[in-house]
């Protein structure tokens, strides 16, 4: 199991260059390609990522983070150098973590006032790729599918909430949870709002109330945010659409699958592209089952929400895997 958060210390010295945790990976040709010009991915609050292929062919995501000083003053250059040994440490034991159900860091590099995270990449993409295709019947994604990633990334929520001390994700939506060839999800961004201290937690409709209310976060505000990853996979909605904005139906996707829940009415908020599809028998059940789970993870009352043991527990009761 993971050890423990390495604790500042001011002795620890400053890396320069590529720090490799993968035997693929050649720090030259990393270096190298860095420098060239690579295929933008995607961005988030804390940096963008970047597709780029090693003179070997390996092709990497990198995730460039945002600079973490932009103070020229001698004070502001002492806060910067602390940053960067926090940095340094903390990425050392992200590298550590390794689970089948999250992004292994391969290597990292400081560049100045800067730190490019390097992680496989996937070339299923991200979650919310797969059910904006799904949304867009370009892709058929049954609900076989659908509960094996949702076991998987509860799974790799197990794994950081079990740690000592615990890691927290801070930022779990379909963005962060990437999909290997099989569909397998790995999650990506573990605990990186850590590392990037002058940007705001980020909040967005996946986020816990609390964290809109007093920016407390927990566990259980990771629970909340699988909770509605689990809706959906479920329903195949957006939480954006405004059809969740209007009062009448709640406010939100939470509150309305909530709604239809207690109502008896929980089929009508499955994805209709799933209901009714041939599979096993029992399927049905089963997704109404775990309407139930994620509308307990979705509780307005932290205490309320299941542990991530639990959800394990719950959902692989659900279907053998």
């Amino acid at each position: 199991m993971v050890g423990c958060f390495v604790r500042y210390n001011n002795r620890t010295p400053i890396l320069k260059g590529p720090v490799i945790f993968s035997p693929k990976i050649d720090p030259k040709t990393l270096q190298s390609a860095l420098s060239s010009e690579n295929q933008l991915l995607g961005s988030s609050s804390t940096g963008k990522y970047y597709r780029t292929v090693l003179d070997n062919g390996l092709t990497i995501a990198v995730k460039r983070l945002e600079p973490f000083s932009e103070n020229g003053s001698l004070e502001g250059k002492g806060k910067s150098k602390s940053m960067k040994r926090l940095i340094q440490q903390e990425l050392e034991v992200l590298a550590s973590l390794r689970d089948r159900n999250l992004m292994s860091l391969r290597a990292y590099v400081r560049d100045k006032d800067r730190f490019y995270l390097v992680y496989d990449y996937m070339q299923s993409g991200s979650l919310e790729d797969a059910m904006s295709r799904v949304r867009e019947n370009e892709l058929q994604l049954g609900w076989d599918f659908r509960l094996r990633i949702a076991v998987g990334v509860i799974k790799g929520l197990q794994y950081l909430h079990s740690a000592v001390p615990q890691i927290l994700h801070y930022n779990l939506k379909p963005t962060n949870v990437l999909l290997d060839a099989q569909f397998e999800p790995r999650l990506a961004d573990c605990a990186l709002v850590k590392l990037t201290p002058h940007i705001d937690r980020p909040t967005s409709g996946y986020s816990a109330p609390e964290c809109f209310q007093n920016g407390r976060y927990t566990d259980k505000s990771d629970i909340f945010s699988f909770g509605m990853i689990l809706a959906v996979l479920l329903t195949g909605r957006n939480p954006t659409e405004p059809f969740f904005g209007e009062a009448s139906n709640g406010g939100s996707l939470g509150q309305w699958l909530r709604h239809l829940q207690q109502a008896g009415e929980a089929r009508e908020a499955l994805d209709k592209s799933i209901v009714g599809e041939v599979g096993e028998e029992g399927e049905e059940d089963e997704m109404l089952m775990a309407v139930r789970i994620a509308v307990v993870c979705l509780s307005d009352v932290p205490a309320e929400r299941p542990s991530s043991d639990e959800l394990v527990h719950m959902l692989t009761q659900l279907h053998s895997f």
